[in-house]
């Protein structure tokens, strides 16, 4: 088994994490716009810059919000 630096076992969670992300904006760009139709620009920039957990917490709004507000309305 080769040996791996700390330094390269930052780099494979960076990538890990990074895909996890890209992951989770894909689908659920594809959620959103399946119920609420296109996705303005600005929707999806706030998907790709949101944090996984963020990410997941409009995840779960999609199944019942009304609207897209609702998905990304701040009060929690």
């Amino acid at each position: 088994m080769p040996y791996i630096t700390s330094a390269e076992r930052f780099g494979i969670e960076k990538g890990r994490q990074q895909g996890l992300q890209q992951g989770e904006v894909a689908l659920l760009q594809r959620q959103l716009s399946r119920r609420f139709g296109p996705l303005p620009d600005a929707v999806r920039d706030r998907l790709t810059s949101a944090s996984i957990d963020q990410l997941e917490t409009w995840a779960i709004r999609v199944l019942d919000a009304e609207s897209l507000n609702e998905v990304f309305d701040q009060r929690e």
